[in-house]
């Protein structure tokens, strides 16, 4: 059987004298543990950015084009899918929690909630702050989903991951993802984590399958700085999204854009995710890209 293997800190050999805090763990993924045949993303960007807003519209997108769509929220404080569930649903860790680790005593409905137009939801949660490792969460998750034959027949899983956080463990879903798509703003922040996630992104393709799908630019009316920093580095926007109140809005009615009142504006941002998903869904060339160091983004773009 696939398994992840979970090793105490009192066994790992470190220069310090006690523990890193209380609980805490290491992980060591299986590399041989795989989601399936369905098309992976993981979505990256900045904190803040709208990662979960473009993660839970993309998923209806894809419903809506007659897919079987899963969502997996990589984030303690589990509020990918709200929009989609209407609610904050329990994480893995919490019903792994409520059974003593004892994964064999869970049930599908322990963990995975259906949202709006039937897209399965799950919020794989986080360790305590400080004690634990974001990759022991997600391959958690994963083995639960394939242990529970979950993944055999979605064609679609999207990852929504924790901010700009590219350490080992956060980093762990593109070690399953196929693409990774890079969420940011017409802004000199957003660019510059934009450009921390890429190293990792690429960092990742070195030993998996994982490779760079591109960008969207969201709560961005103009793109010349997303535009500047792709010319250099060698990415491609695939959709664009405007700053708008009526993405607000929808939040504040714990609504997908697909739920909204018709209007020329939903109207047009739903049509942009399902471009977007009807793109990804077609296939895309991998984009070869470099990163830049942090001095030359500041020279192209930080002293204007």
């Amino acid at each position: 059987m696939m398994t992840t293997t979970t090793v105490p800190v009192s066994r790992i050999s470190r220069p310090a004298k006690r523990p890193d805090g209380e609980g805490s763990v290491q992980v060591e993924l299986d590399p041989n543990l795989k989601i399936g045949k369905a098309k992976v993303f993981a979505v990256y960007g900045k904190g803040g950015i709208g990662k979960s807003t473009t993660s839970s519209n993309l998923s209806v997108a894809f419903s809506k084009l007659g897919k079987r769509v899963l969502q997996i929220g990589c984030d303690p404080k589990h509020d990918s899918t709200f929009t989609l569930t209407k609610k904050l649903v329990p994480t893995v860790i919490d019903s792994l929690e409520a059974v003593d680790f004892h994964s064999e005593e869970l049930r599908p409905e322990d963990y995975v909630y259906v949202g709006y137009n039937g897209v399965m939801c799950v919020e794989a949660g986080g360790p305590p702050a400080g004690t634990g490792c974001g990759g022991y969460v997600v391959g958690q998750t994963v083995k639960l989903l394939k242990e529970h034959h979950l993944l055999e027949d979605t064609d679609v899983v999207i990852f929504d991951v924790l901010g700009d956080v590219v350490c080992g463990g956060f980093a762990a879903p593109l070690q399953h993802a196929d693409k990774a798509l890079i969420v940011t703003a017409n802004d000199f922040d957003s660019i510059f984590a934009m450009n921390r996630i890429l190293a990792a992104i690429l960092a990742k393709s070195k030993n998996y399958n994982v490779r760079v799908g591109g960008v969207i630019a969201n709560r961005s009316n103009e793109t010349d700085q997303i535009d500047r920093f792709n010319n250099a580095v060698g990415l491609k926007t695939m959709a664009q999204f405007p700053h708008d109140d009526i993405v607000r809005q929808s939040r504040l009615r714990k609504s997908t854009m697909f739920e909204m009142e018709d209007s020329p504006g939903v109207h047009a941002l739903q049509q942009e995710y399902l471009r977007l998903a009807a793109t990804l869904l077609a296939g895309t060339e991998p984009q070869e890209a470099a990163p830049m160091r942090d001095r030359d983004i500041f020279d192209l773009l930080g002293f204007q």
